[in-house]
């Protein structure tokens, strides 16, 4: 079993319009983390996870997630895989529960165009 408490997030600022709190699961093979986003993210180009597949389920807000060209309208409840190699940008006022496998990491996640 693996446990991860609200005191023990780490907050991070990925951009003036994306924040994340990471859930530390030490050892595990899937992540946990909730994000805001307010605004574009990131704030031009696109991004993509290199190595790990993220889901992403809509808490509140609403938003648009442009993946491979391919534009999605999303709203509370919905739920979203992006595959490891999808290059993808947010756009809106989102709050986003992520867990990805492989865990997620900085070095595999890479600004794009």
């Amino acid at each position: 079993m693996k446990i991860a408490l609200k005191n023990q997030c780490v907050h991070k600022n990925n951009s003036a319009s994306c924040s994340v709190s990471e859930y530390p699961l030490q050892g595990s093979k899937i992540d946990m983390a909730r994000a805001r986003i307010t605004g574009r993210y990131p704030d031009k180009g696109r991004v993509v996870n290199q190595k790990c597949d993220e889901l992403a389920y809509v808490i509140a807000g609403q938003g648009l997630l442009v993946i491979e060209g391919q534009e999605i309208i999303l709203q509370p409840e919905d739920v979203v895989i992006i595959e490891a190699g999808e290059r993808y940008f947010w756009s809106g006022d989102l709050q986003l529960l992520l867990t990805c496998t492989p865990v997620w990491t900085p070095e595999q996640h890479k600004l794009i165009d």
